[in-house]
């Protein structure tokens, strides 16, 4: 795990990937080191007329940068969310502004569920699953609980998920934005 990783707190961020719908959620809350500033933000944008969702863990405003840019890589190559996400990362890493940006993404298609960071990295999860931000690793835990489970709905995994990480890490809350992206045939 890179340094930068280690950097993000202040929220959790969940996707979840299956039968074709694509499920992102994050916590609604804003921390500034030891006080809860907001309990309602919106860590998650709808992109690509629908077609793409996001989340961030990190600075807002650094994130609102890069789904900016972000999106305009998805009008540069339409249809290829993982193109975009390299071209991003590339960008991200060699830009001295861009450079110093402090934020995390996960976006996400029907089909795909990619992290993206400012190191270069374009991590695709093989099962599905990826989180990011300080309550990660229990939303992710408990996503492959319910998974195993039986449980087939994206959306109520990444629901209940983000409800054990409220309970588990402080500076995450449960107060969730959802969006949800169903298979294209629908």
């Amino acid at each position: 795990m890179s340094e930068s990783w280690s950097k993000v707190r202040g929220t959790t961020i969940l996707a979840v990937k299956m039968g074709g719908c694509t499920a992102i959620g994050g916590d609604g809350q804003v921390t500034l080191g030891n006080s809860i500033l907001k309990d309602s933000a919106v860590k998650t944008r709808v992109l690509s007329k629908g077609r793409v969702i996001a989340g961030f863990a990190g600075a807002i405003a650094d994130a609102v940068t890069l789904f900016e840019r972000f999106e305009g890589k998805l009008e540069k190559h339409p249809g290829s969310l993982k193109r975009a996400a390299v071209e991003l990362a590339k960008d991200w890493r060699t830009d001295k502004y861009l450079r110093r940006l402090e934020a995390l993404l996960i976006t996400a298609s029907a089909s795909e569920v990619l992290i993206i960071s400012g190191n270069g990295d374009v991590i695709e999860p093989d099962d599905g699953i990826a989180s990011i931000g300080s309550g990660a690793d229990p939303a992710r835990a408990a996503a492959h609980a319910f998974r195993e489970a039986g449980w087939q709905d994206a959306r109520k995994i990444v629901e209940s998920s983000l409800r054990i990480a409220s309970g588990i890490c402080i500076y995450t809350n449960d107060h969730f934005t959802i969006e949800e992206i169903l298979p294209e045939d629908e």
